[in-house]
């Protein structure tokens, strides 16, 4: 059932955004489109959603022992059976620059950017979601959404700088659908109000600029990089402001505007994952990040008797009831993607599941969070189909070269898990292909080596 009243806000097709000077001409959306007119081909939308899961698993209870489609789900994954072939499982990928620099798998997890071997500051590159969201988001209100139910953004800019995140459902929902007090006229007056107080800072700050050091300059570049982002992200929010926002039903705006503890973690997941569906379906946006916890912030999961951190289990020095413990958030976590994984094979785009025009990728930037492992990342690559993904089977870079796993052999499980057996194996050669298959024009994504034919059809 759609959420949304569609003829409520029908706009004419010769609407053009308005905005920093110049008139873009709109492509043909839905909402242009009187209710029986004739459909006309255009252009299927190309969806992408990341979400991330802090220090790793436990890859003993974890691992999938056999490549290819005749792969048996570990307790842990059962959740996504009913999705096997929606989804392709992957082993033995990792990032060359981060191996061994724990502090920062979650911010490099879509960049691949070196980090330094003390895990101190350093500069992050662009994410792939941002360079899709170059793409496609010149088509919808929000070129892309970052949310965080822990931690920061997974989303970085081509400057480097972490973009923000959304944390609670509310907030989330007000910013997608929700309609300033006073309506448009007072929107568009705050908006030129905020323009004219950035056109006056970034005067004043490239007047200063000749007056400081080169290091002092450094500094304030990264500053009026981030002002800039600000002044573009409020030129685009002025240039749709005479679109009206989709009307979202009253029982659908009642549950995810509720406000949900995080203690009940299952629900607040579900919450979050709700918000993200009716995100793409509506088309506000055509990408989403997900930052579910950082390596030090993740939520504790009392409904199911886990009171510790996932930072702390992860920390079990061979403890079996931490491990075990660890097993059931490992559980927990699959059981949530795999409800969103349900909720866009429900909900349609046209006349297919969202799923199909949606790739999703799942994981973590560690694979052994006890010894900072972080080979082997537990990754599952969803959707997609109508990218041209292909799902079904799992794809592993190490059996190739170990033969089989013995995961009764701790030791020795937990070194492929610190020390990459394919060093050509790289998540960036998984980022490029999601970006190529999405219609980014690249040859290459940081250290990327090739694209994954194994996932391609």
């Amino acid at each position: 059932m759609s959420h949304v009243n569609t003829s409520r806000w029908l706009i004419d097709r010769r609407h053009v955004l308005r905005g920093a000077g110049v008139s873009v001409s709109l492509p043909l959306l839905n909402c242009m489109r009187p209710l029986r007119a004739e459909k006309k081909p255009q252009a299927a939308p190309k969806r992408s959603v990341f979400v991330y899961i802090p220090n790793g698993v436990n890859t003993l209870t974890w691992q999938i022992q056999q490549a290819g489609s005749g792969y048996t789900l570990p307790a842990p994954l059962a959740a996504l059976e009913r999705h096997r072939d929606q989804i392709t499982p992957i082993s033995g990928l990792h990032h060359p620059d981060v191996l061994g620099k724990h502090h920062n798998c979650d911010k490099v997890w879509l960049t691949g950017a070196n980090v330094p071997a003390d895990g101190g500051a350093f500069r992050n590159t662009v994410s792939a979601d941002q360079l899709l969201a170059e793409v496609h988001g010149q088509h919808t209100r929000f070129s892309s959404l970052e949310i965080a139910i822990t931690g920061g953004s997974l989303a970085w800019s081509r400057e480097g700088i972490q973009l923000p995140a959304e944390r609670r459902p509310r907030t989330i929902f007000n910013r997608l659908f929700g309609v300033e007090p006073g309506g448009v006229d007072v929107a568009r007056r705050n908006l030129n109000r905020r323009a004219s107080v950035l056109d006056t800072v970034l005067d004043d700050a490239r007047s200063l600029r000749g007056k400081i050091d080169s290091e002092d300059q450094n500094k304030l570049d990264e500053y009026l990089t981030a002002v800039r982002q600000v002044e573009v992200r409020t030129q685009r929010a002025e240039s749709w402001l005479d679109v009206p926002k989709p009307e979202i039903d009253g029982s659908t705006t009642a549950r995810l505007t509720r406000d949900v503890d995080q203690k009940d973690a299952g629900e607040y997941y579900r919450t979050i994952y709700d918000l993200m569906v009716l995100a793409l379906q509506t088309d506000m946006t055509r990408v989403i990040t997900c930052m579910t916890g950082s390596e030090s912030h993740g939520l504790a999961i009392p409904e199911i008797g886990i009171v510790q951190t996932r930072h702390e289990l992860s920390h079990h020095n061979g403890d079996p009831e931490q491990m075990r413990r660890l097993t059931q958030t490992d559980t927990f976590l699959v059981e949530q993607f795999a409800y969103f994984l349900d909720q866009l094979q429900q909900h349609k785009d046209g006349d297919t599941p969202l799923l199909e025009s949606t790739q999703v990728l799942w994981g973590s930037g560690m694979a052994y969070g006890h010894s900072h492992g972080n080979a082997n990342l537990p990754l599952i690559l969803a959707g997609g189909k109508s990218l041209g993904l292909k799902h079904g089977a799992h794809v592993d870079f190490n059996l190739p070269q170990i033969g089989q796993y013995d995961v009764s052999d701790a030791k020795e499980h937990y070194r492929i898990c610190s020390r990459p057996v394919d060093s050509d194996a790289r998540l960036s050669n998984l980022l490029l292909t999601m970006l190529q298959q999405a219609d980014v024009e690249t040859d290459g994504f940081y250290d990327s080596l090739r694209t994954l034919s194994e996932v391609v059809s």
